[in-house]
Order: structure tokens, then sequence, then C-alpha cells
């Protein structure tokens, strides 16, 4: 069998190519090729086979669609029998096929052996094997699927290893002074990218390279139009870097080729290089997440591999869960693995008194931080967000943007380049952000080992030991909450001759107020955090919100927020379903949902305020009558 996905998608059995059948069915089997070797969850196949609105029997399509694709790999499959090419794995399926048999399996066997030769300055070697891994690329990726797949970043990751593969090959043809045989997929990467400052400099250089110094100087001129209309910049300084050498006929770089920028003519003399160091201080008394620790440990691995996609990791959680003390601690811990640097931007998504960042705004802080000057910046959110991925084109950033409020904020913010790792924080689930290929991590509690841990660094592990009573108590008051805890922990630290059983009884007393979680001179505030995230809700979710605090039970069911809201069972399962997008309760099993205490509290607080007592009344008799009418049945 051969395999081909690097230009039209095409399958071939000795000398005669198949059929594959309908669009969608062969959008599985490009889908599967790009994942070759490795499974494919159902979810991931849904999501790029449907990217608009999946339909409700898509598993039932995609079974089908395998189906069809077994019977048309392995014609003589006796029927119901799995066969040995595509296999179901790991709740998803798998395309079975060796590195021979794939067109892109070829062709990053071959870059890695680039790579490797690079590495080892063996220059000639390398380019022969990037010359051979291009060779395989016949055109945009896994052509005859439907265009709304084909935009899927899936794909895209595919045409941004083909651009990289391309640009190293150029910097390593430069280098050996063979630059002619590249030149045809040099202006096949500028196709694919025209808005790439970093290929259209090797196209420059190669074109001169070759004798073709008039063709070079018309091709700097085109794509500086093209980025004056598009953009409205000019030209990055390693695009006009590559013009000046044509100029001047500075043609022989004697630098490595890095696949990030020009191999300098004069190694002495290097251009400089902005490299962001942007990260807030890291907590020093960080405790606990160990297994989010590992789950961001194995997306990171997956990152610091340059010629894969650029990863993105969303963690999301409840006010005052500790998500951003879990991505600057992360952050800081992996810095090393991206040397261009680390960018860090606070979204202000739930802000007490500001309003959420514009992502223009971000942009030009972003671009501004990288080196260029205001001056040079466009207008407009796509050509800030065009100019941002050009300059990132090649490089190997860290970018932290902190507290987002939703995906249409942070989506211009995400670099394309290969080997970029992002982490954002959010109190919303963001599930848009998850379906367009982001790694979610969901923010627990921490365990009771944990924040006991947590307030004894805090408080003194003294204190803690002398008063175990006490100190268990104010953990639980705490409900665990990290933000909580440090409230907790600074009254303790503030009252040193206070014991803590006084403080307990100070919680225990507060008991229906979140007056003890008060904080003073702009300090943490519980009630501050969980109103920012109560102000984004729609009016009837915030008055499902205040009335959950009537519900007596440590759970309830849609049924149970119907009773209390006077409101279909539809509609409040669809509220209690943003509800916990926002992090506001957490649906601990299917269609059973349970609220954090002191977020209880604080509904039941503005239950008291905007609600009326023949309000609340009302509601506790509508739950009292289907309790009994359930209880009844």
């Amino acid at each position: 069998m051969r395999f081909e996905v690097l230009g039209p998608l095409r399958v071939c059995r000795g000398e005669r190519e198949l059929e594959l059948g309908f669009p969608q069915q062969r959008a599985l089997l490009g889908l599967l090729l790009v994942r070759a070797g490795r499974p494919v969850p159902a979810s991931e196949i849904v999501d790029v086979l449907w990217p608009e609105r999946p339909p409700a029997s898509a598993m039932n399509v995609v079974r089908r669609y395998v189906g069809a694709l077994r019977r048309l790999l392995e014609p003589d499959l006796p029927p119901r029998a799995p066969g040995r090419r595509l296999l179901r794995r790991d709740g998803g399926y798998l395309l079975e096929a060796g590195e021979d048999e794939v067109d892109l399996l070829r062709f990053r066997d071959l870059t890695k052996r680039g790579k490797r030769a690079v590495a080892t300055g063996r220059p000639e070697v390398a380019l022969r094997h990037f010359v051979e891994a291009l060779s395989e690329w016949r055109g945009p990726v896994a052509m005859g699927i439907p265009s709304s797949v084909r935009e899927h970043t899936v794909f895209a990751a595919v045409e941004r290893e083909l651009v990289h593969t391309t640009v190293m090959a150029a910097d390593t043809a430069l280098l050996c002074g063979r630059t002619e045989d590249l030149l045809p997929r040099l202006r096949q990467a500028v196709e694919l990218d025209p808005l790439n400052e970093s290929l259209h400099a090797r196209l420059v250089m190669a074109l001169a390279a070759s004798g073709r110094q008039a063709e070079a100087l018309a091709a700097y001129e085109d794509v500086r139009r093209l980025l004056a209309e598009e953009l409205g910049v000019a030209p990055g300084a390693e695009l006009a870097a590559a013009h000046t050498r044509v100029l001047r006929q500075e043609l022989r770089p004697t630098g490595p080729p890095s696949g990030r920028g020009l191999p300098a003519t004069r190694p002495e003399a290097p251009e400089p290089v902005v490299r962001p160091a942007q990260l807030p201080p890291d907590l020093l008394v960080f405790s606990g997440r160990r297994a989010e620790l590992g789950s961001l440990l194995e997306i990171t691995e997956a990152a610091s591999d340059s010629a894969g996609a650029p990863a993105t990791v969303l963690i999301s959680g409840m006010a005052g869960i500790g998500k951003t003390t879990l991505a600057v601690h992360w952050a800081h811990g992996i810095a090393d693995r991206f040397p261009d640097g680390q960018l860090y931007v606070e979204l202000r998504g739930f802000a007490p008194a500001r309003t959420p960042l514009d992502p223009a705004e971000a942009l030009r802080g972003m671009l501004t931080a990288l080196g260029v000057p205001p001056r040079h910046l466009p207008n407009g959110v796509d050509a800030l967000a065009g100019l941002y991925r050009s300059l990132l084109s090649g490089r190997r950033l860290l970018v932290l943007l902190d507290d987002a409020s939703g995906t249409e904020q942070v989506r211009p913010l995400l670099p394309a380049s290969p080997g970029c790792l992002t982490l954002i924080t959010s109190r919303n689930a963001l599930p848009s952000l998850i379906a367009s290929g982001a790694h979610p991590l969901r923010l627990d509690l921490p365990s009771a080992a944990d924040a006991r841990t947590v307030l004894a660094l805090r408080a003194g592990h003294e204190r803690l030991a002398a008063e175990p009573a006490a100190a268990d108590e104010l953990i639980a008051r705490c409900g665990r909450l990290p933000l909580a805890l440090a409230i907790v922990a600074a009254r303790a630290i503030s009252r040193p001759d206070f014991p803590l059983a006084a403080i307990a009884a100070e919680l225990r007393h507060s008991r229906g107020s979140l007056d003890a979680f008060a904080g003073t001179g702009g300090a943490a505030d519980a009630r501050t955090a969980f109103a920012c995230s109560y102000r984004c809700l729609a009016p009837e979710s915030a008055r499902l919100f205040r009335l959950l605090s009537l519900h007596p039970g440590p759970d309830l069911a849609a049924d149970d927020a119907a009773a209390l809201t006077g409101l279909p069972a539809r509609t409040a399962r669809l509220i209690l379903d943003e509800l916990a997008e926002a992090h506001l309760v957490t649906e601990h099993a299917p269609g059973s949902y349970v609220q954090h205490d002191l977020l209880r509290v604080f509904a039941a607080e503005l239950s008291e305020t905007h609600d009326s007592l023949a309000e609340r009344q009302a509601a506790r008799e509508r739950l009292l009558n289907h309790f009994l009418h359930t209880d009844h049945t």
C-alpha cells in the first residue's frame, strides 16, 4: 500500500489508485494519515469532520466511514473482523502503516536525519536529506477533502512542518552554495505562507546566490508591497538584512543553519535578538499539585519538539483555586526549554475594577516586548496578529496568558510557530478553544493533606503542630480553597499571639457570611473574587445561581433547579451547564451538581440582597412541592 497526504490525498494498492468515497470519509482518512501510528480520539474525529456543529448521529456516521475504509483497505477482510489496518484504540481509531508506506512519515524521518547531520557538522549530508524529504511534498496538504476540514489546526500543523523544513533546507543550501535545486520548494512554501518574512528572506538570498540578482530584488519588492498592503508594516530586520546582503553581494553565510534566522555572514557580530523575560515572580510557598504538574510535563515534552505543532494548555477552575499560581510556577520551571524567551500578558478577564484587555492592546504590548518599535505597529487585530506570528516564525517562546475572559480574547494571541507553548488561565472552560486543539487542565480543590501543607508553609509548621484540631477546622471552613487558606494564613501571621483556635472561632461565628474572608488595603478578598465571576452571568443564570443557596442538600439535579426557579427542566439544565463552564457549580456526576461551600455562602448573601422574601419563600415552596411529588412517585 502507498498512502499520500502531502498533496492530493491518494491511496494506491500496487499500481492501482483506490476510490476513497465520500468527502467526509476522505477527510477521516486524511486525519488518520496525519496521525499515522497514533490513536485519534473519537472526540477529535468529530471535531475535525464537523468544525461547526456535529450532528447527533456523528459517532454512528464515523463508525460507518471506518467500516467502509476497512473494506477499502482490506477487501478480503471477513465481515466484522477488526483487520490490521484500521484499529480501534483508546476510545478512537488508529491507522497502522509502515514508514515506507506513508509520505508524511518518510518526510519526518528524513527531516530528523537532516537535523542530526546539521548538529554533527555535515551540511552536505543534511542538505541531501532535506531535499529528499521535501520531494515528498506535492502540494497543499490533504487536497481533495472539504476545505472547511482542511482549515483545522491538525492539517495546518503539518503545513508548518513543511515550511520549517524548507527554512532549514534553505539555510543549509546557502551554507553549501547549492541553492538552485531548492528554489521550487522555496516558492512552494512562500505560496503556502505568503506573509512569512523568514521564508521570503531565504528566497531572496537563494535567488541571488543562484545568479538571479534582478529576480531577487524583484522578489523583495513584491513582499515589501504585500506587507504594506496586508499588514501596514515595513519589512522586518531579517528580511531587510537579506535585501542588504543581496545589494552588497554578501551571499555566502558562515554560521550554521538554525531554522530560526539566516546564518550570519559575520559570526563575530551577529544581529541582536530581543529575548523577553516577563514572567511574574514564582510563589515561594508553592506545594502539591503533583498530578497536574505531571500532565503539564507530558504536554511540554511534546511542545519542546520544535518540529511539532505549537501547544496550548488551558488551566481552568473556580475563582481562588490557584490557576495563576500553578501556571507561573510551571512556567518558571520550564523557561529554559524555550530559548527565545517568555511573554506574560494579564488579560484582566475577571479583574475587579478594570475591563478585559482588548486583543489589539495585548498584541501591541507583546510586539513591543519582542523589539518592534511602537511607530512600526500596524492598526487592527488581524494585522497585528499577522505581524506577531511572522515575528515568532521559527522561534521557541513560552507565552502565559493569564485570566482570559473568552476564546475570542486569546485566539489572536496564540503563536503559530512549532515549538512554542502557550499557557492560558481562565475561570471559564472555553470549550471552543479546546475544540480547536487546546489541552484542558481543570483544577480541582487540593487534597486535605496538600491544603494543610499550604497552610503550614504560610502560617508556620510549629503553630499547626501545636493546634492540630484548630488547623483541621480552619482547613474545613476554608473548603480547602487556596484563596481562603491564604487569607486565613495572612490573618494568623498578622496576629502571632492569637491561638489558631481563636481564628477558627471567628470563622465559625461568621458562618453564613464571607466577612471572615474579606481583605483590606487591596489584599485578596473572597467576596470580590466571586463577584467578578457572578457579574458576567446573564440575568436568568444569575437568578438560578442565587436561588441554589436555598437548596438544602449537598447536590442537586436539573429538576431541583427547575423547581427553584419555576423554569422548564431543559432550560434549568442549560443554565446549570453554563454555571459549570464558569466553574460556579461542578457537575460531579452526570446530571448531578454541587457547589463549593463558600460559593454557596456568597449565593445566599446575593439572594438576601437581590431576591425579595416573597420570591425566596415561593422558591422554597416550589422545591418542597417538587420533593413531595418525587417522593410520592
